[in-house]
């Protein structure tokens, strides 16, 4: 059989070992699968949706209970939008749990970390866009975050909102932010960033005179296990947008009201309940600041993988990177549950 395009998008081969899904969770291939679903279904929910304060709800009930399989087409871009940042951190957490950040890849850890930051950022300029009472808390909150950042914050805050109040005036400023500039950065990091894999030599393993497991799969191979994987996602997302349906709520009218009930969305959730605890800038600006400058600067503070270790589970010599992601881990989950229970 003659290879096809998609085919000449894989190496000829690749190590066995490090190919099973027991290895690579299937979560690179699934994030690029979420991200081809999310630019579809949103070009799909761009015919009916209307960018201004007045109709911007009212179309998302539109798009949800009157266009022909709408509902369905929101709730599959929500849910993979939700499932995307899972499968980030789950891609983020393996490579480093498998050593595979070592050189030559340090620089594509930092493209793979932009491309979830991004993710995050999109995921949250989205769920804006709904312009529904459930938004002005989290709206309100994050932009005027952004204000309290020394030197530069008012000027952040007019690129993030364009000046004015943010629940009056925001809504055109993020749906640019959402369908052009930040949608942008990802499809050139993410290229970027499949293309620095494959430029390293494709998935992480050690050197040839230390494996002590030669045996490799075709591309053939590795396209058929990736088809099925396709599959069973897709049938996943499937059900999902069948039997859970994406958050609506009421469209806002007059001068929203933020309550204390008020919830950000699941993944800042970990950041509002350390807002509880005092200052904004320290505990919703410089500590998730830190986090992830911490995260960003593992492949180059800490010791280098044994090159014996690159691509096996746990190894002893980024025994520190991996207490490090997972207390990072453990406390964003912890506060997020925090939140929750309160």
């Amino acid at each position: 059989m003659r290879p096809s395009f998609f085919h000449h998008l894989h190496p000829p081969t690749i190590p066995a070992v490090q190919s099973r899904w027991r290895h690579t969770l299937g979560a690179g291939g699934t994030a690029i699968l979420l991200m081809l679903i999310l630019g579809v279904t949103g070009i799909l929910e761009m015919f009916y949706y209307v960018p201004n304060p007045q109709e911007a709800a009212l179309s998302v009930q539109t798009i949800t209970y009157h266009v022909p399989f709408g509902g369905f087409v929101r709730n599959l871009h929500y849910w993979s939008a939700q499932l995307l940042l899972i499968v980030s951190a789950i891609h983020l957490l393996r490579v480093v749990f498998t050593a595979s950040y070592g050189r030559p890849r340090r620089f594509n850890y930092l493209l793979g970390l932009g491309v979830f930051v991004l993710a995050i950022l999109l995921d949250f300029t989205g769920y804006i866009l709904r312009w529904d009472e459930g938004i002005c808390y989290p709206l309100v909150t994050g932009t005027n975050l952004l204000k309290t950042i020394p030197l530069i914050g008012d000027f952040l805050f007019r690129i993030a909102v364009g000046g004015g109040e943010a629940c009056n005036t925001a809504l055109l400023r993020f749906y640019t932010w959402h369908i052009f500039g930040l949608t942008i950065f990802v499809l050139i990091l993410g290229v970027w960033h499949a293309f620095r894999v494959r430029r390293d030599g494709g998935i992480a393993v050690p050197p040839p005179q230390l494996r002590t497991d030669n045996e490799r799969i075709s591309r053939n191979e590795l396209v058929r296990r990736e088809v099925l994987q396709i599959f069973v996602v897709s049938i996943v997302l499937i059900l999902m947008s069948i039997f859970l349906p994406a958050p609506i709520a009421a469209a806002m009218t007059g001068k929203p009201i933020v309550t204390e009930e008020a919830r950000a969305p699941w993944f800042f959730l970990w950041v509002q309940q350390m807002l509880k605890w005092g200052d904004p800038f320290l505990f919703g600006v410089l500590i998730p600041f830190a986090v992830l400058t911490l995260t960003a600067l593992i492949p180059y503070i800490l010791p280098e993988p044994a090159d014996a270790d690159i691509g096996s589970w746990f190894p002893k010599s980024n025994r520190l990177a991996q207490i490090i992601i997972i207390a990072i881990a453990l406390i964003v989950i912890v506060l997020t549950l925090m939140m929750v229970l309160t």
